[in-house]
Order: structure tokens, then C-alpha cells, then sequence
């Protein structure tokens, strides 16, 4: 009886190949089959160019491959125009730096400036690798932002901005009933059907948003399949907020209106305690790190962080750049880095973790580990070619080390996602990148020109 062959648009052959599968499987001399946007085999070479008929072959002697990455957590408006922008001065305290400095920035964006922000924040994270993103709920012009987004070809998780809680002599009932309508909204608009965008009821989180709309958000994830993410605790003013107006600390006050649960995603979390800690493992929930803001922000991670913690007891941890970093590799190094340092312990994180963390992590945390997250047949075809023929890769004797803890981001080479190249030599596809690039800073130059706030430089620019 004649088998007969796997019919592929393309077959990568002779590149070493991190599946990420659950024999955690290096392929060297392997190859990788797509046929339109998923996966349909791999293994090695020689079995593959056996078994496989492909419309293109592409030689990938020189590649590591890896699943793509995922940031599971990102500001994809306002911080990309005004990366380079102080954000307030020595004497400003964290809520001033927000009140003062960083909110009016972001919501004196234009529907063309989140579009110009969105698409280079895209353009960043598949330069470094990164096919997969969770907003950080941000936004304030959605449909602009999605068609932005759509044209570079990442596949991504949005939200609106929604704060719904009366601040001084605004109506409570009015606010959260403006907040719910804006979740219900995007829900429908951008639905989970399979596309590689959709919105999902995303919080800002901290003490911005009443009880009610916390539900609405959780009940919305129910009933459609998403998932509900927001900031929480990563300085100790939301925790003094919770105990002054509740009594309890955020994770006790959340699981307390049932919020908690799988399908819930908190980012930052670094002044928690053990018995929020529990509540975290019992529910199911994700946790989100950080490591840049952070570190950049003095959360006090070193000395009270329980991400190690979290990880023995069985929390998904994730990890987003959040704007600050460029790549997600690096922010896995720079959690494990911090954590080895802080428990005297260096073999704490090691680089199969980091991986994990960039990968496996990643999906599960989005709830889309059944379509990414590892090199497998019938999963997306999401994956990044790696160049070692650079000389920070020098003589390869442990692919996985040696990606985890010292290639260089900027060694991603080529990136597929849904079976699409959209960088091929370190170049977008898809997208003008010069032009993307002039338009964002004439865009950043005119946003901070708007909003009438000085500019701050470390030493005098003359």
C-alpha cells in the first residue's frame, strides 16, 4: 500500500527545532511542514523530505526555530510615541506621575495616533520574536486600532479603556453602567471566532473599577470564552486602598464578589501576600510579570516578590514587557536573573524555564495553548527563525542554553504567524517600515505638543 505524501505550502529542513512539546523535543536536523495557517508535521529532515510534498522548500541550516513568543502584557497605545518622554519630575509620587503626566498622555491620543502606536508596537514585538500579545486594556480607539493592527499580521487579545468607579462628585451608577457598555461593546464587535484578533472585557484594574463592572467582566469571559485581565498591586497603594474601603486586601476582596478564577489574568501583583498568594494557586487564576516595570519602577520585588512561590504552587506564570522592555526573551532573563539573586539560589529559573515562561506560558495564560505555544501538528503556524551564524552564538553545544541566556533578540531572523511570513531578514513584510517609523515620531512630537507638558532631559541638550 503506497502512503501518500503530506501536501505543504512550505518545509523549512536542516534547522534545529525547540518544539516546546511536552517531551520538551530538540530536533537537530530537523524540519517543520505548513500548509496554509497550521502546522501539519515535524521531525527530522530525512523523514520529512520522505513523507512531504512541499510547494517550497526553504534551507534552515543555519536557524534555531522556536514557537513564537507571547506578551501577555503590553501597552500598545501612548507609550510607543513617547517611549523617550519623562514622565514627571524627582518630586512627583507614583500617583502624581499617573495624574499629572502619564494618563494625560494617553488620552490626548488621536484614533490615527493609537493606529500609528499600535502597528509599531506590533512592528517591536515581531521583530523580537514575539507572534502573540495581551493588551493591557489601554485603549481608547478601538477600531482604529484593530485595523491598524490587522495590517501587520500579529495575532493579539485587546481592550478598551475602562475605569468604571465615580472619582470625586462623578455618579457611581452612571460610571460603572458607562464602563459595562463599553465591555459589552467590544465583546460584540471583536469577537472570539477564530480570528487572530478580538477583544476581550479588559480592566485597568488597581481601585478604578466597581464591583459590578468586575462581574459584568467576569461574566462576559464566562459566557463567550475569554478571558478578564487587569493591573493589580504592584505598589502598596492598592492594597492600603482595599483594607480603608473593604477591609481586605484585592485578592481577597475579588474572591470574596467571586472574580476569581482560570480565566482571570492579574498583572504585576508584586505586594501580595501569602494568603492572597493561596487564593491566586486555589482559583486558578494567571498571574502576570513584569520584570522591567518592576525593576524600573522599585516595586520592592527583590526583598517581598512571590513569583518563585507562585510557580511551586502550581500559578501560571506569565510575562509581559509592558511597553518598557523590547523583547520578551529578555524580560525572562531579567525575572530569572532577579530572582537567583534575591534567594542566593542560581539554579533558580533555569533557561528550560525561560523558554517555558516566553512560550507554554504564554498561551496557556491566554487560554490558547490548544493553538500555540509549541511546535506540533495541527497548531498555528507561529514560529521564528533564530540566525546562529552570528557570533554571540558562536559553536552551538546547547541550543536551548544558549538561546535562553545569550542570544542576542535582535538575531530573530524570520517570523511566521498564521502560516504568514511577516519579517523575512529582520524586515517587516507586510508593513512600510520607514514610513511607519517617520509617522510615529512626528505623531509622538505632536501628542506631547498637545498635551502642553514639558519636556525633561537627563543633561542639557544644546
Amino acid at each position: 500500500m503506497t502512503t501518500q505524501p503530506i501536501q505543504a505550502d512550505l518545509l523549512v529542513v536542516g534547522a534545529t527545532i525547540i518544539t516546546m512539546n511536552a517531551g520538551r523535543h530538540v530536533l537537530s536536523d530537523g524540519a517543520l511542514a505548513i500548509k496554509g495557517d497550521r502546522i501539519v508535521a515535524v521531525g527530522k529532515r530525512e523523514a520529512l523530505e520522505r513523507t512531504v510534498s512541499a510547494r517550497e522548500t526553504l534551507d534552515g541550516r543555519r536557524f534555531v526555530i522556536t514557537p513564537g513568543f507571547v506578551d501577555g502584557h503590553i501597552h500598545i497605545t501612548g507609550d510607543p510615541l513617547t517611549r523617550g518622554f519623562a514622565r514627571g519630575g524627582p518630586d512627583d509620587n507614583w500617583s502624581e506621575k499617573l495624574s499629572r503626566w502619564v494618563i494625560p498622555v494617553f488620552r490626548g491620543q488621536t484614533a490615527q495616533d493609537e493606529r500609528i502606536s499600535a502597528q509599531f508596537a506590533a512592528l517591536a514585538m515581531i521583530r523580537y520574536g514575539t507572534t502573540c500579545f495581551l493588551e493591557a486594556g489601554t485603549i481608547l480607539q478601538l477600531d482604529a486600532v484593530v485595523e491598524g493592527l490587522a495590517a501587520t499580521g500579529i495575532r493579539g487579545r485587546v481592550g478598551e479603556w475602562v475605569q468604571g468607579r465615580a472619582f470625586g462628585p462623578e455618579d457611581s451608577a452612571q460610571a460603572s453602567a458607562a464602563a459595562i457598555a463599553i465591555l459589552e461593546s467590544e465583546v460584540a464587535r471583536y469577537p472570539e471566532d477564530g480570528s487572530k484578533l478580538a477583544a476581550w472585557p479588559l480592566l485597568v484594574g488597581h481601585s478604578t473599577n466597581s464591583d459590578e463592572v468586575w462581574r459584568t467582566a467576569k461574566a462576559l469571559a464566562d459566557e463567550n470564552g475569554l478571558r478578564v485581565s487587569a493591573h493589580m498591586s504592584p505598589r502598596a497603594t492598592d492594597p492600603e486602598w482595599f483594607l480603608a474601603t473593604y477591609g481586605r486586601r484585592p485578592l481577597e476582596h475579588l474572591a470574596d464578589i467571586g472574580v476569581m478564577g482560570e480565566n482571570v489574568a492579574l498583572t504585576h501583583l508584586a505586594q501580595i501576600d501569602h494568603s492572597e498568594l493561596d487564593i491566586l494557586a486555589q482559583s486558578g487564576a494567571q498571574a502576570i510579570h513584569c520584570p522591567h516595570a518592576a525593576l524600573q519602577g522599585g516595586f520592592g520585588l527583590s526583598h517581598i516578590g512571590l513569583f518563585p512561590e507562585m510557580i511551586d504552587q502550581g500559578v501560571n506564570v506569565m510575562l509581559g514587557t509592558d511597553g518598557l522592555a523590547a523583547d520578551i526573551l529578555s524580560s525572562a532573563r531579567l525575572m530569572a536573573s532577579l530572582f537567583r539573586d534575591a534567594r542566593s539560589d542560581e539554579d533558580l529559573f533555569p533557561a528550560s524555564t525561560i523558554l517555558e515562561l516566553a512560550t507554554l506560558n504564554g498561551a496557556k495564560g491566554m487560554g490558547l495553548e490548544a493553538e500555540i505555544g509549541s511546535l506540533e501538528a495541527g497548531k498555528k503556524a507561529d514560529f521564528v527563525l533564530h540566525d546562529t551564524d552570528r557570533p554571540e552564538w558562536g559553536p552551538i553545544f546547547d541550543p536551548v542554553a544558549q538561546l535562553a541566556l545569550s542570544a542576542s533578540p535582535s538575531g530573530v531572523h524570520s517570523v511566521w504567524i498564521d502560516g504568514v511570513r511577516v519579517l523575512e531578514d529582520g524586515r517587516a513584510t507586510l508593513i512600510d517600515e520607514d514610513k511607519l517609523l517617520a509617522d510615529c515620531r512626528q505623531a509622538g512630537a505632536d501628542l506631547i505638543a498637545r498635551t502642553g507638558l514639558p519636556i525633561r532631559t537627563t543633561w542639557p541638550v544644546l
